[in-house]
């Protein structure tokens, strides 16, 4: 899953979805692409819609219009379908790899309804997640505590009218802007994460210091927004920057004080190539 459970990933496939009415609802056009059932699957998509209104099923009742995130970062509006109704999809997509993308898409649907009747469960996956990537527990730990946190923040904002993607990023940016002194894109370069590469998350390759100085900056900038009763997009941009500026401060005066650097080019990435090495090394 990705930061925000819009996206979830089969056999190396993205498949983009949304919780709509209680249930999710995927991106047809991805699943089509998954199933690997066309090299155009737009065009499939507009051809088997016809096919399927001859079938007795009927696309324009029970397809829905999503606005997903498209290549380029906008919203557009896109063919969604439930679980229920894209097994019906499915069946008329012949593909090798259709039976265990149903098996696939069926385990997706029932995590989560067992994550909204026990909340737990979401965590303890995320956390398996990481466990099985290598990361040490207490830094799974904390990088929980920091989700939890920055949810709270992003429930704060979409109570106060913020819900475009682009506004979320603007403000996020700012906040780690204040924090660290640079803004995200930067810090992805210090990292040596690979702007092309979309899932790479800052977060998945932060330190320590680096993840509670950004739980510091998104608690104090929900605290911030709260008092300010902030409305719309400008007062909850002020906001951010205020929450994000008093941890910034707090991040200067350790690192005077300590005579240590935040932010560092320590990344999961490096950690975990180098761990590799040792371990060829030891098996040679």
């Amino acid at each position: 899953m990705d930061e925000k459970n819009k996206l979830v990933v089969f056999q190396d496939k993205k498949i983009r979805r949304k919780w709509f009415n209680e249930e999710w609802y995927f991106s047809i056009i991805d699943v089509i692409n998954a199933l690997e059932a066309s090299t155009i699957p737009k065009r499939y998509w507009s051809d088997l819609k016809t096919k399927l209104a001859t079938e007795g099923f009927e696309p324009y009742e029970k397809i829905v219009q999503l606005k997903l995130q498209a290549e380029d970062g906008k919203l557009r509006k896109t063919d969604c379908a439930n679980t229920k109704n894209m097994f019906r999809i499915i069946q008329s997509i012949p593909s090798p790899k259709a039976e265990p993308f149903k098996q696939w898409l069926a385990q997706v649907g029932y995590e989560r309804v067992q994550e909204i009747e026990n909340p737990e469960l979401g965590q303890d996956r995320i956390k398996e997640y990481y466990e099985l990537k290598g990361y040490p527990k207490d830094w799974i730990d904390k990088r929980l505590r920091g989700i939890a946190i920055r949810q709270d923040l992003t429930d704060e904002w979409k109570n106060r009218g913020i819900n475009q993607s682009n506004d979320f990023a603007i403000l996020t940016n700012e906040i780690s802007k204040a924090i660290f002194g640079i803004p995200i894109k930067k810090h992805k370069k210090v990292k040596g994460l690979d702007p092309k590469h979309k899932n790479q998350n800052l977060r998945d390759h932060m330190t320590d210091l680096e993840l509670i100085f950004s739980m510091l900056g998104e608690r104090l900038s929900t605290e911030a927004t709260r008092k300010k009763d902030a409305k719309g997009f400008n007062e909850n941009l002020d906001a951010a920057k205020e929450g994000g500026n008093v941890a910034g401060r707090a991040r200067v005066d350790a690192e005077k004080t300590l005579g240590i650097k935040v932010v560092s080019d320590k990344s999961f990435l490096k950690l975990n190539k180098k761990k590799r090495e040792i371990d060829a090394q030891n098996n040679t």
